[in-house]
């Protein structure tokens, strides 16, 4: 095939690459910025897309965030491009701490409390729903009970509040994202209308020049 690569990676490779991209994240950030720089669109739109993009990340619907942007950015008139760009805000260096701020705020809203230990900690709840799924999947099939106390513990105390604790701190963040990048795109298309325009301008002489001259009347 064409397209084929021809160093095949393993799954661990895959999934490492998840994790830490090849050349960094500060490369990989470079590259997204460059990227959305280079969008042909309006400053506004393309700066919307972003803050759309952003706001994505700090909803818990991990593995749906394209999606939330894209609607996200047509709703508010936004580049679809730049928001799918702007998902990157969300990546394994941000999501403790974006999960961490969303939680303490939701808790802070709703009034509830997380509750703590070895047995009830984040994780501890992670594991025990992934156990529901699993089991109450296998008990369509079989004799066996559903059960879902540990699934409805984790939408009441890690879900629910990730979700109404991630608006705020997500709009802060979207809106700040928007104003940042909104005057660096600006000027970066200024500059490269410029460029252009003087590329232009240089072959447009240096075809005039190359032209002969006519001749005068005796």
């Amino acid at each position: 095939m064409v397209f084929k690569r021809r160093d095949r990676r393993s799954l661990l490779q895959v999934l490492w690459e998840l994790i830490w991209p090849r050349g960094g994240w500060t490369r990989a950030f470079h590259y997204v910025k460059h990227r959305v720089r280079r969008l042909p669109d309006r400053p506004e739109r393309i700066a919307r897309g972003v803050g759309a993009g952003v706001f994505a990340s700090f909803t818990p619907f991990y593995g749906m965030h394209f999606v939330i942007a894209i609607v996200l950015a047509r709703l508010i008139n936004g580049n679809i491009l730049a928001s799918l760009s702007g998902t990157f805000f969300g990546n394994p260096l941000t999501y403790v701490p974006i999960g961490v701020i969303s939680l303490q705020t939701g808790h802070f809203i709703l009034g509830t409390h997380f509750e703590e230990g070895s047995e009830h900690g984040l994780m501890g709840k992670f594991a025990s729903a992934a156990g529901d799924l699993k089991n109450n999947s296998i008990a369509l099939f079989t004799d066996q009970t559903a059960d879902w106390h540990a699934l409805k513990l984790f939408y009441d105390e890690v879900f629910y509040p990730y979700m109404i604790g991630g608006i705020l701190p997500g709009i802060v963040a979207a809106v700040v994202c928007y104003y940042l990048s909104l005057p660096l795109i600006r000027t970066y298309q200024q500059r490269r209308r410029a460029k252009i325009k003087a590329k232009f301008q240089a072959i447009k002489k240096k075809a005039e020049a190359a032209l002969p001259n006519p001749r005068k009347p005796g």
